[in-house]
C-alpha cells in the first residue's frame, strides 16, 4: 500500500470541481504536463505547492496526500491474525522485517503497537535462539513504553503498563515487575454494577442483562487465570492443593469451561499434573494429563472465544474487542505447544518408562505436532 496517494486524491477533487488539468496547473503555476504526471503518479508536486493544492480544494494536506498514519480496528485484526500464522510457517527474522516496516509506517497508530508488541511476546517462546527470543521481547517493551508515554488514551496506556510489566516478567526481571506496579492491588471498582443500575433506571433489561454476563463471563475467565498460579504455590500443601483443585474443577463442569473456553482450562490441568509428580502421587498426575490430553485433541478447533446458552449475549462485547474473537496464536501454533508443553516437559521425565504416560505423548504427536 501505497503512503501517499496523491495522485488519485487530485483526479477526484479535479473532476468534482469540474475544472481541466490545464485549469489547475494555470492556477499552481505549472505546465499541464506537470499536472498529467501527479495524476498518474509519474511524479510528486514540489512541497511548496502542497499548501496551494489543499487551498484550491479546501482540503487538508493529509487529505491531499491521503496520508493515512492510523489503521482501523478490523485491519489491525486482519494484520494480527495474518502475522500470526506467518510466524507458525515462516522464518522468524522474515516475519520480523515485514513488522519493523509496519511499525515505521505506523508509528503513531498506538492501538497497531500494542497488538504488534503483544504478538511479539506471544511468539518469542517460538524462537530456538535464547538472545533472539529475548531481543524480541525487548522489542516489544519498548512498543509498549511508547504507547504507554504517548498516548492519550487512558485504556491504552493501562493496557501498555500490563504488557510491559508481562514483558519484564518474560525476560526474568521481576523486579522491574514490581517497580512498575508498585507492589500493590487497588480494590476493584467494576463499572458493571452502576451500568446495570443505570440501565435498570431507564428501562433498558436486555442491555442489563447483556452487561452483567460479560462481567460474569470476564471474571470467571481472570480465575482460571489464578486457579493454576495459586495451585503451583499450594503443591506443597497437599491438603490446600486438593481443595484449590477441587474447588476449580466444580467451577470447570457448572460453567461448561471445557466447551466454554478450553484455553484457560488446559491450565488447570497441567499445573495439577505437575503439582502432584511434585508430591509423589504418580497416579493422579497421569489422570489429570489424560484429562488434559483428551481436551486438547477433541473438537476445540478451531479456537475462539464464544459464548454459549449461558452467555448468549456476549456476542457484541466479544466481536469488538482488540482481536475480536480470535486467540493471539494461531490453531497450529495453539496445538503444537499444547502437545510440547507435555512431551518436553522435564517435570514429566520420571514417566518415561511409563505405559500410561507413553499413550499419552503418542496421541499428543499424532494429533498435534
Amino acid at each position: 500500500m501505497k503512503e501517499i496517494n496523491i495522485a488519485q486524491v487530485l483526479v477526484n477533487r479535479r473532476k468534482e470541481k469540474g475544472i481541466t488539468q490545464d485549469e489547475l496547473a494555470s492556477y499552481i503555476g505549472v505546465s499541464k504536463a506537470s499536472v498529467s504526471k501527479w495524476e498518474t503518479g509519474q511524479s510528486y508536486p514540489d512541497v511548496t505547492f502542497l499548501p496551494q493544492l489543499a487551498t484550491y480544494f479546501n482540503i487538508s494536506i493529509d487529505e491531499l496526500m491521503d496520508y493515512k498514519p492510523q489503521m482501523k480496528k478490523e485491519d489491525i485484526r486482519q494484520l494480527y491474525r495474518r502475522l500470526s500464522a506467518d510466524f507458525a510457517s515462516k522464518p522468524a527474522d522474515e516475519v520480523m522485517e515485514e513488522c519493523h516496516q509496519i511499525i515505521k509506517k505506523y508509528y503513531s497508530c498506538f492501538p497497531l503497537l500494542l497488538q504488534i508488541g503483544s504478538l511479539m511476546i506471544n511468539h518469542a517462546g517460538l524462537l530456538k535462539n535464547q538472545q533472539e527470543s529475548t531481543a524480541l521481547l525487548e522489542e516489544a517493551r519498548t512498543l509498549f513504553i511508547r504507547v504507554k508515554e504517548e498516548s492519550n488514551d487512558v485504556s491504552l496506556t493501562k493496557q501498555a503498563l500490563y504488557l510491559e510489566a508481562l514483558s519484564h516478567l518474560a525476560l526474568g526481571d521481576p523486579y522491574s515487575v514490581l517497580a512498575l506496579l508498585e507492589g500493590k492491588i487497588e480494590p476493584a471498582l467494576p463499572p458493571e454494577s452502576l451500568l446495570v443500575s443505570a440501565y435498570q433506571m431507564t428501562g433498558r433489561v436486555d442491555d442489563a442483562k447483556a452487561i452483567l454476563q460479560v462481567g460474569i463471563y470476564q471474571n470467571i475467565v481472570v480465575l482460571f487465570n489464578f486457579f493454576p498460579a495459586y495451585l503451583a504455590l499450594c503443591a506443597d500443601t497437599p491438603g490446600k492443593f486438593d481443595d484449590m483443585l477441587r474447588r476449580a474443577l466444580v467451577i470447570v463442569e457448572a460453567f461448561d469451561m471445557k466447551r466454554l473456553h478450553p484455553a484457560v482450562t488446559v491450565g488447570l490441568y497441567l499445573t495439577a499434573a505437575q503439582g502432584y509428580v511434585a508430591q509423589g502421587n504418580h497416579d493422579k498426575a497421569l489422570e489429570m494429563l489424560q484429562q488434559y490430553t483428551a481436551l486438547i485433541t477433541s473438537d476445540i478447533y478451531p479456537m475462539h472465544l464464544h459464548g454459549d446458552a449461558f452467555f448468549d449475549r456476549l456476542d457484541g462485547w466479544l466481536d469488538d474487542l482488540d482481536l475480536g474473537t480470535n486467540l493471539p496464536r494461531d490453531d497450529k501454533t495453539i496445538r503444537q505447544s499444547l502437545a510440547e508443553a507435555v512431551v518436553h516437559n522435564p517435570a514429566f521425565s520420571a514417566f518415561a518408562e511409563d505405559k500410561r504416560f507413553q499413550r499419552i505423548v503418542e496421541k499428543l504427536q499424532n494429533n498435534c505436532i
